[in-house]
């Protein structure tokens, strides 16, 4: 039986090497990965129905040192922040905006300000789930790891 290969969702970390917490996501990240890829290798013929409705499984690491687009900033500023217009899709981490951009307060401010200094306002790190909505700013492992497995908010 043939079977086309499931695409993997992306997570993509915004990193700063030279930040102590943008390193330790990167490693909670790494070790999430890893072990969604080894648990994606157990025996087939077990019954994983119950693991499978609570973790993703498999993901796709993108870790990038540039800054994002206006696009992109424009659906993260969506996804931290309830109020502007997603709700944040089931996000419980939610952030004020000076959180992603220094110094804005609200969504207009922020891309105003990074349009005129990207490198110096945004601010790293910050994990994205494009796929499911979420973000998650800094080195919050509980964040990250609940987001990474897509384990239903408590």
């Amino acid at each position: 039986m043939f079977r086309f290969s499931k695409t993997l969702d992306p997570i993509t970390l915004f990193h700063n090497p030279n930040l102590a917490p943008s390193t330790r996501t990167l490693n909670i990240l790494k070790q999430a990965s890893a072990a969604a890829a080894s648990s994606a290798t157990e025996d087939q013929a077990s019954d994983h129905s119950t693991h499978s409705k609570q973790q993703r499984g498999q993901f796709e690491l993108e870790v990038t040192t540039d800054n994002p687009t206006t696009d992109q900033l424009r659906s993260i500023l969506d996804y931290i922040s309830p109020t502007s217009g997603t709700g944040g899709l089931g996000n419980k981490e939610t952030y004020a905006v000076s959180e992603l951009i220094r110094g804005a307060r609200t969504a207009e401010e922020a891309l105003k300000k990074f349009k005129e200094d990207p490198s110096g306002s945004f601010v790293k790190p910050i994990t994205v789930d494009w796929t499911n909505g979420r973000a998650v700013i800094g080195d919050q492992e509980s964040a990250i790891l609940k987001m990474v497995r897509q384990l239903p908010d408590n």
